[in-house]
Parts: structure tokens; sequence; C-alpha cells
């Protein structure tokens, strides 16, 4: 079974979800819910994290965290452990409480921590549990409509901060963008990640890949990585195709145009854009350079270098 691709840095921004084993439930009374919320704190005070949103449904839980220290994997491992053992103790059992390994997509916070907050804050609407989310008592939704006050733990600050823009005070606004959505059960975010692993937009998957993806060698268990590695930026690509091909800078521009069309993983939009062409031509001028690079062997082996430079 493949691992999932973990990607840690200071000031990383995650959203995790954690199943009970066979989908079983993993809160059976408001005792359990109460000690695992503890978990969360003690995560906050002993490792740093910074939880923005929760909700804790009866089979799995919702975060969105933030790790100031680049630290997800002792944090997840505090919060899952610590809570498995106390669950087992009390309910006299033994054995895995989740199922496998937690989830974690990395966020693009800026662009995706509303919305992420809104679908996490429905889930007991969309699951049939509370007709309104702030009759669900389980999520943090509660604190950022400013329902109860909030524990010391919770951060609501960074996303409550987009909701400063009219008359309306932050908690009005920011509840009637949830009950916006409150009947779209098909508006999920989360369609949107790349590789199961990210979710941004091309510049910041770019961002997050040069900086923390590139030096890491293939491996066949993390096809993520392989995925991302893939969506390569075009300026880089030609650079480099530059670089190996600088006898000729013609040549250079149709294989970097070649690359980025077979292995990139950009539209051809994109790629049109930057070369100065329409999508079709694009079509047309990478169909063009590989019939010439079958009849040229050393050609050929040159876009493999050139592949291998670029981790593609």
């Amino acid at each position: 079974m493949a691992r999932p691709l973990r990607i840690e840095y200071p000031g990383a921004y995650y959203h995790i979800t954690s199943r009970g084993n066979e989908r079983k439930a993993i809160f059976k009374d408001n005792t359990d819910r109460k000690r695992f919320l503890s978990y969360l704190e003690s995560a906050y005070l002993r490792y740093g994290a910074i939880i923005h949103v929760y909700c804790l449904m009866d089979n799995h839980y919702h975060l969105l965290l933030e790790t100031p220290k680049g630290n997800l994997s002792k944090i997840m491992h505090h919060i899952n452990s610590a809570y498995t053992t106390f669950y087992n103790v009390k309910h006299k059992r033994t054995g895995h409480l989740f199922q496998g390994r937690y989830r974690a997509i990395l966020v693009h916070a800026d662009a995706y921590a509303g919305e992420l907050s809104r679908y996490i804050h429905l889930n007991p609407v969309r699951a049939g549990i509370a007709d309104l989310p702030e009759k669900y008592t389980w999520s943090s939704y509660q604190y950022y409509i400013g329902k109860n006050n909030k524990p010391e733990w919770l951060a609501t600050h960074f996303i409550q901060r987009y909701f400063e823009h009219n008359n309306l005070s932050v908690q009005d606004n920011y509840a009637n963008f949830v009950s916006a959505k409150i009947f779209e059960n098909n508006d999920n975010p989360l369609d949107r990640t790349v590789a199961s692993t990210i979710l941004g937009d091309n510049s910041f998957i770019e961002k997050v890949t040069e900086k923390h993806l590139n030096h890491r060698n293939r491996d066949r268990d993390l096809p993520a990585l392989k995925e991302l590695k893939k969506i390569a930026r075009i300026d880089l690509v030609y650079k480099e195709a530059k670089v190996v091909l600088g006898y000729s800078d013609s040549i250079a521009r149709k294989a970097a145009l070649y690359i980025c069309h077979q292995f990139s993983g950009k539209s051809l939009k994109e790629i049109g854009e930057h070369f100065g062409i329409c999508e079709s031509a694009v079509t047309l001028a990478s169909y063009r350079f590989r019939k010439v690079m079958q009849m040229d062997k050393r050609l050929e082996k040159i876009i493999e270098l050139i592949l291998e430079k670029l981790n593609l």
C-alpha cells in the first residue's frame, strides 16, 4: 500500500482527518469527546500546535491546524496515540482505534482556510445529525459566531480577519458565509486537492515542490511525490533546456515546449501563454519535436538528461 506523502515545515497548515478502524465509532459519549479535546489542548501546550478549526463526528474527526515548529508527525502521534490509550482503557478493548494513517493535506491557507472551515463546520449538517451548524456542540463553529467563549488553544482570528469587511460583526459575517452553503452538498474544496496531498494554486504547489520536495529521491511507495514533481515551472524547464542545449536557442525553446507539454502537468493554455502561441499550436509543436527526436537518438538522450535534471 502506498504511503502518504508528508510535507512538514514551520508555518504549514493542514486539513487533517482520521477515521475509526472499519469506520467504527471513535467517540461513544461526551466524556470521550471532552478527553479528545483535552489532547488538542496538550498538543498546543507541548508542541505548539495551533488549532484553527475542529469537528468531532462519531467515527472520525476533522482539524485545520498550523505547525509553527514544522512538527506535524509529533503532534499527530501525540493526539492519536494518547486518545487511543485512553479509549482502550476506558472501553476495555485492545488494538488499533484509527483506520491506518491519518490523512494530512497541506493547505494554502490564505486561499482556502475560509472555505475549508465552512466545509468542516457543515459536516454535522451534511451527515444529518444537526439541521444547523450552531446546534452541534462538538465543533469550533460555536466560537466563530460568538455563541460561547473560545478555549485558549483554539485560534479563530486568522480566519475571522477575512470577515471584517462591512458594518456587520465578524461573527455575523462568518455565520452568513457558512449558512450560504448549508443546502449545497456538492461544494467540497478538497475536490481540488492535487496528488491527494496539496490544496493550493499552481504557484503554491510549485513553491512547495521546489523548496521541500525536489531534493527527495523518487520512491515507488510515494506516488504523490512523483505526481507533484511533474508539476514543474515552465521557466525552470526552459532555463534547464537552454543550459543543456546552449548551442541552439531555437532547439532549446522547442525542447522546453515539448517537455512542458508531455511532462510538466501544465495546461495547454498555460504553456501557450508562456511561449506566445495558441493551444493547438502547442500540441502541434510538441508532436513535431517528438518526430524529430525519434530520428535523432542524440537529441533523445539530451532530453532524457534534461528530464533527469528536472526530476521529471
